[in-house]
């Protein structure tokens, strides 16, 4: 859990500090002489490197899938340390030129492909060697990990705009956190040396040897299960970033609200986050995913206009924030398993990890940009009525899930039929070859 946990916080530490510190950083990459253009370019080289993350995830869930979860995991920690260092020690536009923005972009791209296969290896791992009567409550820890690794990031933040001025955050400051999540990687690395392969990978692999399996037809054989992937991920991906990671940036840079206390209001918030979670994955071993998982899109896309409504201050800010926090918890808490459970051991990995990341680039990666640019072109409902739509696709998607709670991921076949509950409703394991 450690090993999983602590590595997996580094990918949201990365790209979170990125959010927050945009605001810092942007004119030292591109052209200073207008500030709104630098943070907007600042953001769309953060989508860069979402679309490196499907051509990751292709890569290192296909060698996961081969030779295991464990070695993958230890090279995706190793690329976004790398990454983060690059853009800690990187030069600036002021002394380089274009060749800042090239440097920026670059590190951009190695994040992106390390962390497109960061998240299929490690909660495919994680609900692997979990109990299957307690996978939900096991699968918050992705999540967990997630915000945690973001919060530590933010209270970073929080704490360098206290003890430093604005004109020295924006000169070195900003440095700082990347240094730092460079030198966070190499523990995280140290600390997965000592991980053991899981127990429904060994079998498979003693079963079919990694040269006789066929990953291309089966990736095709199920098609539909890599469409429910795109379908939960879409509205569960933007409204994370939207509300988890990007929201206190947003408050400084668009809405004028004080860097520090919009800080404070994001640690708070993610703090509900955290707590809520191992709740709600309890829950959904006791009444299934598909219950919880619609708990979350329906009631927040409920809440998402009031509370967008309600934003003028820090503490609004915060208030807005946790209550999201709540129904956006059910979700996140549970989707490591929900994903885990619609596959086959055999291409466990490769199969979540393409059509998530084409789905995190598409959606995920713009939506620090559409944020900003939807909110000032056409106001700030706009953007709360896109992040609604997609809810209602993720809510539709669940209704069409297998429900997989307590199945046997050493099977050869995705996890039970729908409606079924534990025991019940199990086809016999298919042949592997």
């Amino acid at each position: 859990m450690l090993a999983i946990g602590f590595g997996h916080a580094l990918e949201w530490y990365d790209w979170g500090i990125y959010s927050i510190f945009t605001p810092f950083f942007a004119t030292q990459f591109f052209d200073p002489r207008d500030d709104a253009s630098a943070v907007l370019s600042s953001l769309a080289v953060f989508a860069v490197g979402f679309v490196a993350r499907p051509i990751g995830g292709l890569i290192v869930g296909r060698l996961a899938d081969r030779i295991g979860r464990r070695p993958m995991m230890a090279l995706t920690v190793g690329g976004m340390a790398a990454a983060s260092l690059l853009i800690g020690v990187s030069p600036t536009y002021a002394s380089t030129g274009v060749g800042a923005s090239v440097v920026l972009v670059v590190a951009r791209l190695v994040q992106g492909l390390a962390t497109g296969g960061e998240l299929p290896s490690a909660q495919t791992y994680l609900t692997e060697v979990a109990p299957p009567g307690r996978r939900g409550l096991w699968s918050s820890i992705i999540y967990i990990a997630s915000v945690g690794g973001n919060m530590v990031g933010v209270l970073l933040g929080l704490v360098l705009s206290v003890v430093l001025t604005k004109s020295e955050m924006g000169e070195y400051g900003w440095r700082i956190p990347f240094v730092v999540g460079g030198l966070l990687g190499l523990v995280a690395l140290w600390i997965r040396r000592s991980l053991e392969e899981s127990e429904a990978f060994t079998r498979e692999a003693a079963v079919a040897p990694a040269g006789r399996q066929r990953i291309w037809s089966e990736i095709v054989r199920h098609r539909r299960e890599a469409a429910q992937v795109v379908g939960l991920s879409v509205g569960f991906t933007v409204v994370y970033y939207a509300w988890v990671i990007a929201a206190p940036a947003y408050a400084i840079s668009e809405l004028n609200i004080d860097p520090t206390a919009s800080l404070l209001a994001g640690v708070l918030a993610s703090l509900v986050l955290i707590a809520v979670q191992p709740a709600w994955g309890a829950l959904s071993d006791r009444i299934g995913r598909r219950p919880v998982l619609l708990i979350s899109c329906v009631a927040t896309a409920v809440l998402l206009f009031p509370l967008q409504a309600m934003v003028h201050d820090a503490v609004q800010l915060g208030v807005a924030m946790a209550l999201a926090m709540v129904f956006i918890g059910a979700g996140v808490a549970i989707l490591p398993a929900a994903y885990a459970e619609m596959f086959p051991t055999r291409i466990r990995a490769v199969g979540l990890a393409v059509p998530y990341s084409i789905a995190v680039a598409v959606f995920g990666g713009t939506a620090p940009y559409l944020q900003t640019w939807v909110g000032n072109t056409f106001g700030r409902p706009a953007f709360t009525g896109y992040v609604v739509a997609l809810l209602a696709i993720s809510a539709l998607t669940v209704l069409t899930l297998r429900e997989g709670r307590g199945s046997d991921l050493t099977e050869s076949r995705p996890a039970g039929l729908s409606g079924g509950r534990k025991g019940e409703d199990h086809e016999p394991t298919r042949p592997v070859l």
